[in-house]
């Protein structure tokens, strides 16, 4: 088994198809820096010494990380990233990725600029899904008090009537213009207002097909059975479920917070169980595909290829809307690009925003392929397979 789906994502031809010459030497660069933690490290310091002191480093950056893993500085920069991937049968959901926003006039800014997204999204066929981070809208100390169960000031309520109108309204935008809107997840002393939300949401605006999507961490040791349990609920309410699943983005952040307090870890003690719950939650949601719609997001080779035998022995279309696989911009181009040309539904989450308030994202993006085990070394391997590849046409 492990042969066969290991072939189906070697394909550097197809997986590269969108990229020039020059495209594949910056990423071959970037790729080893990030493949080398210790000067992955350096890189990253001196980046962020850079724009600490307002050294004019953007344009570097744009032409180089930036433009490699990021749509633009705004929707309509981002439109030919979305034209290109249309040309390949890729969707693309466009992630408004700035962070760090605490006033009400920022949430209501974010908000807008979502509002846009779900605009563009009515329009163009090329993007089928829109997404949020509540923390973008939303004062964190307040979800983490509602999460912590104690009891809000008359102003944190009033904070948090205003998260739900937000929410409530960008969920509303995304019913009226058909087009399905993912509730991203969060750090679990935060999460239960924003699955409070997204259940309320679904509950409203998911009778005829799943219009609200919510984010399912599934390196969290209760998140199986958290699935089950939404799955049941809507059932039990008469409204379909939209799970995307994803393992985690939290994972050392988590550890060292229950360290540090003193409570169990939440998160799976090995991989290898995280990846048995990840695949146990792909194979659940297609079970229930009646009432199920699912979002695979996921870099993992194995369960891609896991799905699309769940797709094949439930004698599924490769293209039925209620299954999609999705990975970011910018990483494991085998995967999303050889199951776009078999047939299947894929999309690219595609970030934006202005340069320097994009950083943080591509700072994790950095930890994230360094930190992941063989993830950046998987990158450079197929990289420089596909330049050596070209060199010898």
């Amino acid at each position: 088994m492990e042969q066969v789906f290991s072939n189906q994502f070697d394909n550097t031809a197809v997986a590269f198809q969108a990229k020039s010459d020059k495209a594949l030497r910056k990423a071959n660069l970037m790729f080893t820096v990030v493949n080398h933690p210790v000067i992955s490290q350096v890189a990253t310091s001196l980046v962020k010494g850079a724009l600490a002191l307002k050294l004019p480093i953007k344009p570097i950056i744009k032409n180089t990380v930036f433009e490699h893993f990021c749509g633009g500085e705004t929707i309509s920069e981002s439109l030919r990233t979305v034209n290109e991937l249309g040309e390949f049968g890729i969707g693309t959901i466009l992630d408004y990725s700035v962070e760090g926003g605490e006033s009400e006039e920022g949430f209501d800014h974010t908000k807008e600029e979502i509002l846009r997204t779900i605009k563009e999204a009515k329009s163009n066929d090329h993007i089928p899904f829109c997404v949020f981070k509540t923390t973008g809208l939303a004062n964190t100390p307040v979800l983490q008090k509602i999460t912590e169960g104690k009891e809000l000031t008359a102003a944190e309520k009033e904070k948090f009537e205003r998260v739900r109108a937000r929410v409530l309204e960008i969920c509303q935008a995304a019913y009226d213009a058909g087009v399905p809107v993912l509730m991203d997840a969060e750090e679990t002393w935060i999460q239960k207002p924003i699955d409070d939300l997204s259940y309320e949401m679904m509950e409203k605006f998911n009778k005829e097909k799943a219009i609200v999507f919510n984010t399912y961490q599934m390196y969290r040791k209760d998140m199986l059975q958290n699935l089950k349990n939404a799955f049941h609920y809507a059932a039990m309410h008469n409204y379909y479920l939209g799970a995307k699943l994803v393992r985690g983005a939290y994972m050392e952040k988590e550890r060292d917070r229950a360290e540090d307090l003193g409570y169990p870890s939440p998160i799976h003690e090995t991989k290898n169980d995280t990846d048995d719950s990840f695949n146990k939650g792909l194979s659940f949601c297609v079970d229930n595909k009646q009432r199920v719609s699912l979002i695979c997001g996921s870099h993992n080779e194995y369960s891609n290829y896991y799905l699309s035998v769940l797709i094949d022995k439930h004698s599924m279309k490769k293209e039925d809307p209620r299954v999609w696989f999705s990975q970011l911009y910018g990483m494991s181009d085998n995967i999303s690009f050889n199951l776009a040309r078999e047939g299947y539904n894929v999309v690219k989450y595609v970030p934006y925003g202005p340069v320097k308030h994009v950083m943080p994202y591509l700072f994790r993006r950095a930890e994230e392929n360094t930190s992941v085990a063989g993830q950046s070394s998987r990158e450079l391997t197929l990289i420089r397979t596909e330049i050596s590849r070209r060199n010898r046409k």
